[in-house]
């Protein structure tokens, strides 16, 4: 007899096969006990039927608790009724370990429960299916880039200063001086870009920003591409291309998971480059002709207002040419104007926010030292960055794409602690 997942399922119909799964939820009606079990790569119903298993083994089937492990032998048939389209017809059923009192039950709980027992929560339906969700995103994200001619390549967490230039760093000892865990990849991806053309990282990023939004995390997944010889609206151009790969990818292989979370696909169908650019100045105007008196040129935008232009278009929005005094030094300044950078962000739909930023890079040598020196940074410990710009300097262009907004959006989860396995919050360090 083979032993199968869930998952392999389709390819088995009519035969008796072998799964070992867990018990989520079960129900009787009768002479006859539905089994709702999985086993990591999906979810699908066992159906006990008294009168083929008989008394006994009906009755074990019935008695068994919620998250016990086990085995079951069974017929696949169809299942018109159900997403999957196939069920279990059981004929055995072999206990491997019995759980008693689950704590996560089929009733309500509250976040900080859910949260507090995070490793178990994992199993639920939701989390299954945002966890798939985001690994489609991540297998998707490494098709794109090496179908464009991208290299992986990955910088170091430890760092010996912070390329944002902030202070919003996490400090550590190294020996005898003193490291940050990275909150960018970016400066090294620059490096190496000279080396290799079209570069990627994928690896987490660590932000001491005390904010409790429903957008933050203080540990979270960044993708961070570099292309030499690549300009500003070239860049764009990779940036809407690679949303729509990937919001694609997951249309296609992930049609069960958003079901199950109820995610309007409709939505994120018309999600597909070219996406509107708006410029700083444009959204300004907008902003303030639209009730909202509290912003003025050269202030940040907050959530209220990137909800309000995403929703005006009603589609993913790049926000560009921000002013130079709220972006970081690196930042190419616009060739016709001193007040403005050669930046964008792409604002996501639907209330989620940013989940890109990137911009065109200063690749003069002078005017790097001088936004350096302006920014109060350390010149000393930016050498090696600006030997960029010293030794055969070219046009280039990069972005960061934040996953777990990402796949928040995509999933329509309501907060992006729900799209990391273990998320690190600001008073969460547990489990």
């Amino acid at each position: 007899m083979k032993t199968i997942m869930i998952q392999e399922m389709p390819d088995h119909l009519g035969e008796t096969v072998r799964i070992g799964g867990w018990l989520a939820n079960k129900r009787s009606s009768g002479k006859i006990a539905f089994l709702q079990l999985r086993d990591g790569s999906g979810f699908v119903q066992g159906v006990v039927v008294k009168e083929i298993v008989g008394e006994e083994l009906f009755a074990k089937a019935r008695s068994i608790t919620q998250e016990t492990s086990l085995y079951i032998t069974a017929e696949v048939t169809v299942d018109e009724r159900s997403s999957f389209g196939f069920e279990l017809q059981v004929k055995d059923v072999e206990i491997i370990h019995e759980a008693v009192d689950f704590p996560i039950t089929p009733k309500q709980h509250g976040t900080e429960f859910l949260m507090d027992n995070r490793h178990l929560w994992l199993r639920s339906r939701k989390q299954h299916a945002i966890m798939k969700i985001r690994d489609e995103v991540i297998r998707s994200t490494y098709e794109f880039f090496h179908l464009n001619g991208f290299t992986k390549v990955d910088p170091p967490i430890l760092t010996g200063s912070s390329p944002e230039g902030t202070s919003e760093l996490f400090e550590t000892k190294y020996f005898d001086e003193n490291a940050y865990l990275s909150q960018s990849g970016q400066l090294y991806m620059e490096a190496a870009a000279m080396a290799l053309g079209k570069v990627f990282s994928f690896g987490p990023t660590f932000r001491a920003e005390k904010s409790k939004t429903r957008r933050h995390l203080i540990e979270f997944w960044m993708i961070e591409p570099e292309m030499a010889f690549v300009q500003f609206e070239e860049s764009l151009e990779v940036q809407e291309q690679f949303i729509t790969h990937i919001m694609q990818s997951v249309i296609q292989n992930c049609s069960l998971e958003l079901e199950r979370l109820e995610r309007d696909v409709s939505k994120l169908e018309k999600y597909k480059a070219p996406f509107p650019r708006v410029s700083y100045d444009d959204a300004i105007t907008f902003l303030n002709e639209n009730g909202f008196d509290d912003i003025t040129w050269g202030d940040d935008f907050g959530a209220p207002h990137e909800t309000a232009i995403a929703e005006h278009h009603d589609m993913p929005v790049f926000i560009t040419h921000y002013p130079i005094g709220i972006k970081p030094f690196y930042m190419q300044p616009h060739p016709d104007r001193d007040d403005v950078v050669l930046c964008a962000d792409l604002i996501a739909p639907e209330g989620y926010g940013e989940i890109i930023g990137g911009s065109e890079r200063i690749y003069d040598y002078e005017l790097m030292k001088q936004r350096i020196k302006e920014h109060n940074l350390d010149e000393s410990a930016y050498a090696w960055y600006l030997d960029i710009c010293k030794y055969g300097a070219v046009p280039h262009s990069g972005f960061g794409l934040g996953l777990e907004r990402t796949v928040a959006w995509i999933s329509g989860a309501d907060h992006v602690r729900e799209t990391i396995p273990f998320p690190r919050l600001l008073n969460r360090l547990y489990p």
